[in-house]
C-alpha cells in the first residue's frame, strides 16, 4: 500500500483580495491540489510559515503589499516555491522588470480560463518536483561521487565478464578450452579475426567475447548477419545513407560502420556476400574508408572487423568465389569453433544451463535433467549445434510435468539415435546404404525403434508391446536379445506395467 506522502496532493497557495476571484481559483484547482487561500500578503505569509507550499498564485493589485512585493519576499525566504502572478492591467516596462527581478515563473492575465489556470498550476508543481529531485541528486552526487564511480566501474567490469569469455560454457577438459585461450590472445591485439564454424556453433558469442576482452570493451559492439540480405539493404545498413537517397527517408542515416567506430563490428555469414559487396567491404577492410549511399564524400571508420563464416573461405578463394584481398584482410587471425558433436563433454553443462535460462524466462520451476536424459542427448550428433540443443531443451521444458526432466520428453529422432565411432549418428538412409547382411541392417533399425518406444513410454512394457504389435513375451525376448537396459529410476516415478 502506498504511504500518505505518495497519495497527498501538492499544496498551492492562492492570494487575491477579491473573495469571488479567490473562490473561482479554488474551485478550478481543488481536484488536483490542496488549496490554501489568503486575502492579502500578511495572511499568505502566515500560511507559508505553517505549511509546505509548492506553488503560489498571487494577484498583483492588492491593498498593502503588491503581488510582486509579496512574491519577492517568498523568493528570499522560500526560494524553492514556484511563483505565479495574476494581473489584469497593462504593465509598464518597470513593472515587467520588477516581475523578472522577483523570479516569477509565469504571468497570467485576466480574465483567465480555468483550463489555462489548471495547466499553469500543474506545470509549476511539476517544476517544483523536478527542482527538488535535481537538488537531491546533486547533493547525493556531490558526496557520493567516489562511491558512484567505484560502483559504475564494478558494473562495467561485471558486464564485461558477463559478456566475455566467462559466458562461453565448457567443461574442464573441453575441446573449447584451447579455442578460448587462442581467442583471448587475439582479443588483446587490435587485429581482424575470422571465426569459422558450422551454423549454430556460437560464432557471434565468441565475437562478442573477443570484443569485451579487448581494449575496445568500453565501446560499442554491433553485429549483422549478411546471409540472404539484399545488397541495397546491406549497403544502407553498413554504410548509412544521405538524405533523399532512399525513398521515403528524408534524413541522413548512420550506418553500422559509423556506429561501431572505435568499437567492434561482427559480420556473420560473409561467405554469402555478392562480388559487389565484397569489393565495397574490401575498401573498408584494407583502408578503413567507405562512402554512404547517395553520398560523394569518403568517410573513415575505426571499427575493428570480426568476420564469421560457416564455410572454409580458403577453398572459396581458390575456386574464385571470394576475393583473396578481402579474405586476407579479414583473416589476419583465424579461429575454428568446433561443432557440438565434437564437444559432447560440454553437453551436460550446456543443456542444464539452457534449461534453467528457459525455465526462468517462462516462469517454470525445474531442478534439471536426469542422467539418463543427458545420456540420450549425448548419443545424438546435433547437426543444428547449439541452436538445435536449445530448441530441444525448450521443447522438453514445455512438456515436462516433473521438476526433474526425464528421457521420455526427448524427441523421437534423438531417442532413436545411436552414435557411430566418429560420434556422428548415421541416419536410417545411411543404415540402408551400409554394408552387411539384410538381417544385420534390419536389426539395427529394430533396436533403435525398441529403445525409443520404451523410453518414450517410460518403460511401460504393456503400452510398448501394444504400440509395436507385440506380445509381452515377444517384447521381453527382443529386449534381452538386443541387450537394451532399463534406465536408472533416479528422479523418475515408477510406471505400472499393467
Amino acid at each position: 500500500m502506498a504511504d500518505a506522502s505518495t497519495l497527498s496532493l501538492p499544496t498551492i497557495l492562492l492570494v487575491d483580495d477579491e473573495e469571488h476571484a479567490l473562490n473561482a481559483m479554488r474551485m478550478a484547482l481543488e481536484d488536483d491540489f490542496d488549496c490554501l487561500c489568503a486575502l492579502n500578503a500578511d495572511e499568505a505569509e502566515a500560511l507559508m510559515e505553517d505549511n509546505f507550499v509548492q506553488v503560489v498564485i498571487c494577484d498583483q493589485r492588492m491593498p498593502g503589499r503588491s503581488g510582486v512585493d509579496f512574491l519577492s519576499a517568498v523568493r528570499d525566504r522560500w526560494p524553492e516555491t514556484v511563483r505565479i502572478i495574476i494581473t489584469g492591467y497593462a504593465e509598464t516596462q518597470d513593472m515587467i522588470a520588477a516581475i523578472n527581478d522577483a523570479g516569477i515563473y509565469q504571468l497570467i492575465t485576466k480574465p483567465w480560463h480555468p483550463d489555462q489556470l489548471i495547466m499553469m498550476a500543474k506545470n509549476a508543481a511539476d517544476l517544483f518536483r523536478l527542482n527538488r529531485d535535481h537538488e537531491r541528486m546533486s547533493l547525493e552526487m556531490r558526496f557520493l561521487t567516489r562511491s558512484v564511480e567505484h560502483k559504475l566501474a564494478e558494473k562495467r567490469r561485471a558486464l564485461r565478464e558477463g559478456l566475455g569469455f566467462e559466458k562461453i560454457l565448457r567443461s574442464a577438459n573441453s575441446p573449447m578450452n584451447p579455442v578460448v585461450a587462442q581467442a583471448r590472445q587475439f582479443a588483446s591485439f587490435d587485429v581482424s579475426v575470422m571465426i569459422v564454424g558450422e551454423e549454430g556453433t556460437g560464432k557471434a558469442e565468441m565475437a562478442r567475447a573477443i570484443h569485451y576482452g579487448s581494449l575496445r570493451s568500453d565501446r560499442a559492439f554491433h553485429e549483422v548477419n549478411v546471409v540472404g540480405v539484399d545488397d541495397r539493404i546491406l549497403e544502407i545498413e553498413l554504410f548509412g545513407h544521405k538524405r533523399g537517397a532512399v525513398p521515403n527517408l528524408q534524413t541522413n542515416g548512420v550506418g553500422l560502420l559509423q556506429k561501431a567506430d572505435r568499437g567492434t563490428l561482427f559480420l556473420n555469414g560473409i561467405e554469402s556476400l555478392s562480388p559487389r559487396m565484397q569489393l565495397q567491404l574490401q575498401q573498408v577492410a584494407t583502408e578503413g574508408v567507405f562512402r554512404p549511399v547517395g553520398g560523394h564524400e569518403t568517410l573513415r571508420s575505426g571499427a575493428r572487423l570480426i568476420a564469421g563464416s560457416s564455410r572454409d573461405l580458403r577453398a572459396e578463394v581458390e575456386a574464385g568465389n571470394f576475393r583473396a584481398d578481402l579474405f586476407y584482410a579479414l583473416a589476419q587471425t583465424t579461429l575454428q569453433v568446433p561443432p557440438l558433436r565434437a564437444r559432447l563433454s560440454d553437453l551436460p553443462l550446456l543443456a542444464q544451463e539452457m534449461l534453467f535460462e528457459a525455465a526462468s524466462r517462462h516462469g517454470k520451476i525445474v531442478h534439471g535433467l536426469c542422467e539418463d536424459a543427458i545420456d540420450f542427448l549425448k548419443r545424438y550428433h546435433w547437426p543444428g549445434n547449439l541452436r538445435e540443443l536449445e530448441n530441444e531443451v525448450l521443447r522438453m521444458l514445455i512438456f515436462a510435468q516433473d521438476a526433474v526432466l526425464g528421457p521420455e520428453l526427448i524427441s523421437r529422432h534423438i531417442l532413436q539415435a545411436a552414435p557411430s565411432e566418429a560420434g556422428r549418428e548415421p541416419g536410417v538412409d545411411a543404415v540402408l546404404a551400409d554394408t552387411g547382411s539384410l538381417k544385420e541392417r534390419v536389426e539395427q533399425i529394430e533396436m533403435r525403434i525398441l529403445r525409443e518406444t520404451l523410453t518414450r513410454l517410460r518403460w511401460n512394457k504393456s503400452r510398448a508391446a501394444s504400440e509395436l504389435g507385440l506380445s509381452r513375451v515377444g517384447l521381453r525376448a527382443k529386449i534381452e536379445r538386443y541387450g537394451i537396459e532399463e534406465p536408472r529410476k533416479a528422479g523418475m516415478p515408477d510406471d505400472e506395467e499393467e
